[in-house]
């Protein structure tokens, strides 16, 4: 099983932040924790954010926004054999700065929700410019795997078609069991599968077919009780939730086409809340490496019969990478090196021949 950390690089989702804050310097701490322990980070670098940090730059002679600290950052960690792939927050590309965050086209912040064209021009524009920074420094390089901003990829029919055309053969958005009901809106209960990868229908990522061109490789969840997402760093991914809210500068969902985030019947809402089982991702911000390893051991349980190598996909947010992370996520780490004959930490690479290999069969 191909233990594969992935780490959204970005700051808060309102806009606000430091990048250097953010994400240069708690990825530089896990870069180095990783090391320690011969694990690979996979960055899903929000290509979005990162060219309105180039563009502040050009356009006002200084480089508050850390561009070029970024950069650095992402050559060095390709070259030290970790790997950088797309993550995309539209909502970035025609943001306008005011002197004090970004605020963002909040009319392109569901992704799946855009036009084929549209998705199509945002996917090139990110994936052409991943791919310019980091083949210099790697001419083997290529961008071939995507995460939308938000997870949001259902309807997938215009986001299927937008990340084949650009030959981006990999998605990793899905986690079933997943749902939203807001600025996007999602369910991902019925996908195919919480780890196994599978080729996706034409227009919908969540259901298998064996002639698709498209992976799906979802990020490992369970469906569990509230209780089971009870640790330290929850506290903290809601406290800084709380103080970045992106409802704090976002139009009011009306007639521009956001549905209505507001509960109806609030009550009713906590009560569902707390009777119902909900997605628990493997997130190493928010769960304890003690966490980790039962789910783990768990997912390899359940799949013992399936005689290939598995991704075990892990999501984390650089913003979230605190001191009290580093040092719960450390028995995990520890457990994993330690049982190689099971298990070995890897990334999207080590799957791109099986996924290259993934044509469609005549009809």
């Amino acid at each position: 099983m191909n233990v594969i950390f992935t780490l959204d690089y970005e700051i808060h989702g309102n806009g606000e932040g430091c990048p250097h804050e953010l994400m240069v310097e708690p990825t530089g701490r896990m870069l180095r924790l990783f090391d320690e322990y011969g694990a690979k980070l996979t960055i899903m670098a929000d290509m979005a954010e990162i060219l309105k940090f180039k563009e502040f730059a050009d356009q006002n002679g200084n480089d508050d926004y850390h561009y070029r600290a970024i950069v650095a950052q992402l050559q060095n960690a390709v070259c030290g054999g970790h790997d950088v792939q797309l993550h995309l927050h539209a909502s970035y590309l025609n943001a306008t700065h005011d002197g004090q965050r970004w605020v963002q086209d909040w009319s392109e912040y569901d992704f799946a929700g855009l036009s084929l064209d549209r998705l199509d021009e945002i996917v090139r524009t990110g994936k052409k410019e991943l791919e310019s920074l980091l083949e210099p420094v790697n001419p083997d390089y290529r961008c071939f795997v995507f995460r939308a901003a938000n997870w949001s990829v259902n309807p997938g029919r215009n986001v299927i078609k937008a990340l084949l055309n650009n030959g981006i053969k990999v998605d990793t958005s899905i986690f079933k069991y997943g749902r939203r009901k807001g600025i996007v809106n999602f369910d991902y209960s019925a996908a195919e599968s919480e780890l196994v990868p599978w080729r996706v229908q034409e227009d919908d990522l969540c259901s298998r077919d064996d002639r698709g061109q498209l992976w799906e490789f979802p990020i490992y969840c369970e469906n569990r009780w509230l209780g089971a997402f009870l640790s330290p760093n929850r506290f903290y991914r809601v406290a800084q939730s709380r103080r970045h809210r992106i409802s704090d500068n976002s139009p009011k969902p009306t007639a521009n086409g956001f549905p209505n985030s507001a509960a109806k019947n609030g009550l009713l809402d906590k009560l569902s809340m707390a009777t119902r089982k909900h997605a628990w991702k493997a997130d190493f911000n928010q769960c304890t490496g003690r966490q980790l390893i039962g789910a783990l051991r768990r997912a390899e349980r359940r799949h013992s019969d399936v005689p290939d190598n598995l991704p075990f996909v892990l999501i984390g947010h650089s913003k979230l990478f605190n001191g009290a992370n580093e040092t719960s996520l450390r028995p995990f780490l520890e457990y994993v090196a330690s049982h190689d004959r099971r298990f070995k930490f890897g990334t999207f690479r080590a799957f791109q021949n099986q996924v290259d290999a993934s044509q469609p069969a005549p009809v």
